[in-house]
């Protein structure tokens, strides 16, 4: 199962019901569980559902109401007995309405894929921690591992960044496009089990949408992570350390 295929399946899926003991909803849980953006994607999809539920919780019921539906039964069924013909056409047309409905509750919503949420996105894997998919010092070796899994590999990088201590990379995903993460040190001390605290994040430009262009760096503090963003040849760049803004600058 693919990550489109799980995301058609959990359409169907309520949160807080059964529907989570479905093998294929099952499955498709357990994918989401790995896969980031699907995971994102499936705690917007639950929040629509919650909050739709609970719209519908909160309409007050009419008094009145159940002996009105009850006549209103009454009455149908008496008409049925005289017009069967015009109660299946109603009943068809109720299917036909059900149906429109179905399609407009469970259709996808559009995802956020401007920069600002990708910004976000970026320091966000940078910060909650990460397992490098590949550890090196040697460049070549990761220009190779990203060529190799479709990432960008051609980037270009600040004389003085090339000066830093690599780490190693690390793929990530965007909207289906591929992320590298490239990770560095600055030389400062960084708490026992850290083993970066300096990435450099390189997508093509046209992957990110309204992000800015430029060579100038712009600055931003983004979730603690000071940041540098600017484009070149085609590449979005975002650097980001948990060094202090003036660190980060030694780096451009």
């Amino acid at each position: 199962m693919n990550r489109d295929d799980a995301q058609s399946i959990l359409l169907l899926y309520r949160p807080g019901s059964a529907d989570a003991h479905d093998p294929q909803i099952a499955e498709a849980l357990a994918l989401a569980h790995s896969d980031p953006d699907l995971a994102e994607w499936l705690e917007h999809h639950s929040a629509r559902q919650l909050a739709l539920r609970e719209q519908f919780r909160g309409i007050p019921v009419p008094a009145g109401l159940k002996e009105q539906i009850l006549s209103e039964q009454r009455a149908r069924w008496r008409f049925a007995l005289i017009r069967p013909r015009l109660v299946l056409a109603g009943m068809a047309a109720a299917v036909a309405a059900m149906a429109v409905l179905a399609v407009l509750w469970f259709r996808p919503q559009p995802t956020d894929n401007t920069f600002a949420v990708y910004q976000s996105r970026m320091a966000g894997f940078a910060l909650r921690g990460y397992a490098m998919d590949l550890t090196t010092h040697s460049p070549a070796r990761v220009r190779d591992y990203l060529a190799r899994n479709g990432a960008p590999s051609g980037y270009a990088l600040p004389a003085a960044l090339r000066k830093a201590t690599l780490i190693g990379c690390a793929v990530e995903s965007w909207h289906g496009a591929r992320v590298s993460m490239i990770c560095f040190r600055t030389g400062k001390p960084l708490p026992p089990g850290q083993q970066s605290d300096l990435w450099l994040f390189v997508v093509r430009h046209g992957s990110v949408g309204r992000a800015p262009i430029g060579r100038e760096p712009q600055f931003a503090l983004v979730k603690r992570l000071n940041t540098a963003v600017w484009t070149q040849r085609g590449n979005l760049y975002l650097l980001g350390s948990t060094a202090n803004a003036q660190t980060l600058r030694r780096f451009l």
